[in-house]
């Protein structure tokens, strides 16, 4: 049986040495004992290993080349060293039939009939695994994680490194399918790892590592008995029965026969990164190949088609880079490309293929025809119509249908063709022989033109873009340059392999050689540059070079053929050359060559590609005055050397064409003056003058303001000298060009003056408006700096200036809050509006900033102020004076109220924020000042009457704040409070009532009438400190008194009887006996001839006030009346206190009430009026 034939091959398995060392080929022949060691190459003998004592079958060595294992008959398996040397020695229960290093480490798998067992040097013993059959051969991933073993029954096994099974793989007609080959392919650039299968049912199949079968069994025709990939994977190598080694892609297609043996292969192997292949064959002869894969492949301009993986065609655009494959599964052996045109060569066919579009960039290939015929030829060209086939000296036109329509015989071996272009159908061929003949052939002419005939073979040729000139290289590597016209040879060049015309630019060409590119234009020398690899095509700046297998776009500047033209003054050739691709420094060198050569339009096209636009403005211009009749190249060429930095030179030019003013301005402009100063010598001195001015700007300008000024001086200009002496603070440069200057000059002397007073020199300035006789900027300047003395003595000498120096003066006194001076300036200043005016956006700005106090007291002084003016303008004034007055009452109680609010703790008795809360509400029953918040009043109102009891009130005061927007700080505080105030009794304490000491009438907490009585309607006088109500009642003088009268009537203070009465009142009833206390201080006899006035008429809307004769003033006591004595227009007002025993007192200033005893406690803590801020040691008056 076939097993047992292969058990007893001669030659069971080999392998090749690693890259790092000697090449050795590792050989065991079954009759011997030895393993045998070859030098790869010579194939010598090295040295025979003693160890086993029966047939040697197979040996593996390690990835790394420094160990290599033996497996024998005699069921051993024997590990030796890279010196030949064994190290260890372990035994099995059958004869040995594979081993195999995993791939990353020193682990080895060895298999015998029965078992599998593995080691590895970190081991101390060998793990063994039984085997459902006889294993034939074993091999490991190429991560080293798992390995695969080959049955005799057909199974396949997958383990892992521990010896677990993993997958387990059963195919069709395993039993009489022996697997006797397998092999992981070691690419790691594969997806998937993929595991090749060669078995004695004549089949190669694929398989996955899940087990997965990839594709179908590929049908051998023969019992194959090895499989190994290359290094790369790319390739499989299969032997058997067929006595020699087929070569196979890595998808199963069978590429060729590498070699042929006389008996059967029992093992091939590739060498580690090489093309190099070693088989051995079972009459023991062991054969080394190289293996030489040619390149197959075709051009044309910008597309490249070439062979890769032997079976595909890949169609390379060179400059977009864009790549598209062509799959096939059959070797493929040429290939032609032409325009849109494909042709492909197969063992037994011919493919064409043509574009989808003629779109430039398109890379999609479709089918257009195929001829299923074997052809032998050694090249291959496509055209339009046709296939032309090349063999030997002979030429076949085929159609696309495969019928041959023409040929042509040769003199001599044809080395080179090329198709050259033409019209569909009718294409030129370029065509080169070994006896150096050179021709042209028509696809539809039978006939050959003879180009011309050289000593030399043919190696390498191609025409120029116009058709005019031919370029040859020869079998002695020279490039030969033929006119075609004349056959005349116009120049040669040595080292050439390869040669192409550049097919934008007739005169340029390149050719390759000796690892140098070379490039010639015209006639000029040649410029290399070092590039590997053959030059195959030249389009513009672009040369295609194939290096290799792999064909590139190099970008080459034509900065040396440009540079050469230049050299010669050929602008528009070196234009041309530029053209094809030059850097950004080639093109400025050509435009500014031609600039200074005068050749514009040449400059302008090369400025244009940089985007200089200074010098295309600059052309611009010259062609501007060319039209306007200016010629004087002399001129142009100044200019043109001005832009370009050559200044001597332009300056040269200028003076030269009778130009010296623009040499002038151009030194001056580039701030050259010495070298202006030499040019003009002894000139014009208004020129000198002129450059002079211009040096001293530019010395402004560089930051050297010293030097500028100074020649500013020089040059008389000294409003600019006192500018730059003004900004940098130079008061003595100042004060010396002052006092140089004439006084007329006033302009000077002004700017002058306002820089000592920018640099707080008024002592100066002065002296300087002096010099000038401007008094009005004389006071503006006392004014300005607060000289009121000097300012003073000057409106007297001068009294128009008065206005323009009290009104300042008395805005200055109000801004440092002395108003009674400032009130004083303005009087004498006659600006009484000014004075309000002033305190009014005082007052202002104290409400916007929350200080309500000072609001108040300015508002207490704007009234006075009104007051005073009222004299003059009395409803208007009188109007503002009560309004005014009312405000400062509210901004004053509102103080508390905001202090209560924003700060943490309260510095006022509940009591007075509650009557202060009370008396705001009641003031602003119309409308709401500036800066007061209600939110912040009924706050506190709340707060302050739930705390004495007040709860109605309170519950008021919560629900009007629910109207009203509350902000966040207070939200939660009212809520709890409403809430919680529902809980209290609904009315309010009865000692929180107020009294009306008129009508002795009980008042609700909350008045709709505001602060006066409900029932006699009489207003309430409170108490400037705690707000509760005085016991005071104003009266009012019957007609024809005055108040002088009034008050000498009161001094008298004639005898009054006022008795008092006792406190207890007895009561008696049936069946009790009670005293009733009476808690009137002093009762007030009946006949009290005020008391009789206090009577008014019940029901009444309308407030009826008191008013009283001479007898009543005449019977008052004076400690018993308070007097507001109101200057003119104002009458005074009095008060008489119906309880005398409780002192009040009022300020003399501002006439505000207080208990007696609050007004001592304020003046001590404030040492004045907490109203109108009246110091105590101040007088009455």
């Amino acid at each position: 049986p076939r097993a047992e034939l292969a058990r007893r091959a001669a030659c069971k398995r080999c392998r090749d040495g690693c890259a790092d060392r000697t090449p050795v080929l590792i050989l065991n022949i079954s009759f011997w004992l030895f393993v045998q060691v070859y030098d790869t190459s010579d194939g010598t003998l090295i040295q025979p290993l003693k160890g086993h004592k029966d047939t040697v079958y197979c040996v593996a060595y390690a990835k790394d080349g420094k160990r290599f294992a033996s497996g024998s008959a005699d069921k051993s398996v024997i590990i030796w060293t890279s010196k030949l040397e064994g190290i260890l020695k372990y035994t099995h229960n059958d004869s040995i039939q594979c081993v195999s290093y995993n791939p990353l480490t020193h682990q080895l798998a060895s298999c015998s009939s029965s078992d599998f067992g593995l080691w590895s040097p970190e081991q101390k013993s060998v793990s063994k695994h039984k085997a459902g059959s006889k294993i034939t051969c074993c091999s490991w991933t190429n991560d080293g994680q798992y390995l695969a073993l080959g049955m005799f029954n057909g199974v396949i096994s997958i383990r892992n490194k521990n010896g677990d099974e993993k997958v387990k793989i059963e195919r069709t007609g395993a039993a009489s399918s022996p697997i006797w080959s397998i092999c992981w392919n070691p690419s790691r650039d594969e997806r998937n790892d993929t595991l090749a299968v060669a078995d004695w049912g004549q089949r190669l199949s694929f398989y996955q590592l899940s087990g997965k079968q990839i594709g179908k069994d590929r049908m051998l025709t023969f019992d194959p008995c090895c499989v190994s990939y290359f290094t790369k994977g790319e390739y499989i190598l299969l032997g058997g029965s067929d006595k020699q080694v087929s070569l196979f892609t890595k998808d199963g297609v069978r590429l060729g026969t590498i070699g042929e043996q006389s008996s059967w292969v029992w093992t091939c192997k590739a060498k580690p990164d090489s093309n190099y292949v070693v088989m051995g064959c079972q009459d023991g002869t062991i054969s080394f190949y190289q293996l030489i894969f040619s390149t197959v492949h075709g051009l044309y301009k910008d597309r490249y088609a070439y062979r890769d993986n032997m079976t595909d065609v890949i169609v390379q655009h060179l400059i977009t880079e864009q790549k598209v494959r062509i799959k096939g599964r059959e070797l493929v052996k040429k290939i032609a490309i032409y325009k849109n045109r494909l042709a492909i060569q197969m063992p037994e066919k011919i493919l064409i293929y043509e574009l989808y579009s003629d779109d430039s960039s398109d890379m999609y290939y479709r089918v257009k025809e195929k001829i299923v015929k074997k052809f032998e030829c050694n090249l291959l060209v496509v055209c339009s119509d046709h296939i032309i086939l090349c063999q030997e000296k002979r030429l076949q036109c085929l159609s696309f249908s495969g019928v041959k329509e023409r040929e042509w015989l040769m003199e001599s071996l044809i080395r080179y063709i090329k198709v050259i272009g033409g019209p569909p159908g009718r294409e030129g061929l370029l065509v080169g022989l070994k006896n150096g003949q050179i021709l042209k052939i028509f696809v539809d002419n039978v006939f050959a033109i003879v180009l011309l005939k050289q000593s030399t073979a043919v190696r390498c040729l191609d025409m120029s873009a116009s058709r005019n000139k031919l370029a040859v290289v020869d079998e002695n590597d020279t490039c030969l340059v033929y006119d075609i016209h004349t056959k005349e040879l116009l120049f040669q060049e040595p080292n050439a392999n390869s040669v192409a015309w550049n097919t934008q630019c007739e005169d340029m060409l390149c050719f390759s050689g000796g690892g140098y590119l070379n490039i010639k234009a015209g006639n000029f020398p040649v410029h290399q540059q070092k590039l590997q690899g053959f030059v195959v095509g030249y389009n513009g700046s672009k040369i295609f070079c194939l290096h290799v297998f792999s064909m590139s776009a190099v970008e080459v500047p034509q900065s040396a053929p440009m540079y050469q033209y230049l050299e010669r003054k050929m602008f528009k050739e070196a234009y041309q050359i530029a053209c094809l691709g030059v850097t950004d420094a080639d093109w400025r060198e050509l435009a500014m060559e031609a600039l200074e050569g005068l050749e514009f339009e040449t400059a302008k096209k090369a400025f244009t590609r940089i985007r200089d636009l200074r010098y295309l403005e600059l052309i611009s211009s010259i062609e501007e005055r060319k039209k306007h009749g200016e010629n004087l190249n002399e001129l142009f060429l100044a200019d043109v050397y001005a832009y370009q930095g050559k200044f001597h030179e332009a300056a040269k030019l200028y003076k030269k064409s009778g130009h010296e003013s623009l040499a002038l301005d151009m030194y001056s402009d580039l701030r050259m003056f010495d070298y202006a100063k030499d040019f003009l010598r002894s000139g014009d001195p208004k020129d000198t003058k002129m450059l002079i001015k211009k040096q001293a700007d530019w010395a402004k300008n560089i930051n050297e303001p010293k030097a500028a000024v100074e020649m500013y001086l020089s040059a008389g200009e000294h409003m600019k000298a006192i500018e730059i002496s003004g900004d940098h603070g130079w008061v003595d440069m100042l004060i010396e060009i002052a006092r140089k200057l004439d006084k007329a000059e006033r302009e000077p002397l002004s700017k002058c003056a306002f820089y000592f007073k920018k640099l707080n020199n008024p002592g100066y300035a002065a002296e300087t408006y002096m010099k000038v006789g401007d008094l009005k900027a004389l006071v503006s300047l006392h004014v300005e700096t607060h000289r009121w003395e000097e300012a003073f003595a000057l409106s007297e000498k001068h009294p128009e200036f008065k206005d323009e120096v009290y009104v300042p003066y008395a805005q200055w006194l109000a801004e440092n809050d002395r108003f009674e001076e400032a009130q004083k300036a303005f009087h004498k200043a006659g600006r009484q509006r000014e004075a309000v005016r002033v305190l009014e956006q005082l007052t202002h700005n104290a409400v916007v900033e929350s200080r309500f106090n000072d609001a108040a007291y300015y508002y207490w002084m704007l009234s006075m102020q009104c007051l005073d003016i009222a004299q003059e303008q009395k409803t208007e004034m009188l109007q503002k004076f009560h309004h005014f007055q009312q405000l400062a009452e509210v901004y004053h109680v509102y103080h508390y109220i905001q202090r209560y609010t924003e700060e943490p703790f309260s510095f006022h008795l509940p009591e007075t924020l509650f009557n202060i809360s009370r008396f705001l509400l009641h003031s602003l029953t119309k409308e709401t000042p500036l800066g007061i918040s209600k939110v912040n009043t009924l706050f506190t109102l709340a707060k302050q009457s739930k705390a004495l009891g007040a709860y109605k009130l309170a519950r008021h005061a919560y629900d009007k704040l629910q109207g009203l927007q509350i902000p966040a700080r207070f939200q939660k505080s009212v809520e709890l409070g409403s809430l919680t105030i529902r809980s209290k009794p609904f009315h309010d304490s009865e000692e929180l009532v107020p009294l009306c000491y008129r009508c002795s009438t009980n008042n609700p907490l909350l008045n709709n009438l505001g602060n006066v009585c409900i029932n006699c309607r009489q207003p309430f006088v409170f108490s400037a400190s705690s707000y509760e109500v005085l016991h005071l009642v104003e009266f009012y003088l019957e007609d024809g008194i005055t108040d002088e009268e009034a008050v000498s009537l009161i001094d008298l203070e004639a005898p009054r009887l006022n008795r008092s009465g006792n406190k207890w009142q007895e009561m008696m009833s049936d069946d009790a006996q009670s005293l009733r206390l009476n808690d009137s201080a002093v009762i007030i006899e009946d006949d009290d001839p005020f008391t009789a006035k206090l009577s008014f008429e019940q029901g009444s809307s309308e407030f009826v006030p008191v008013v009283v004769n001479r007898a009543v003033l005449q019977s008052m006591s004076r400690r018993d009346v308070l007097i507001k004595r109101w200057p003119k227009p104002l009458r005074w007002q009095y008060y008489r206190s119906l309880l005398p025993d409780a002192s009040i007192t009022m300020c003399p200033s501002c006439f505000q009430m207080f208990h007696t005893e609050d007004y001592e406690l304020l003046v001590l803590q404030h040492n004045c009026c907490p109203f109108c801020r009246r110091r105590i040691d101040e007088s009455n008056q």
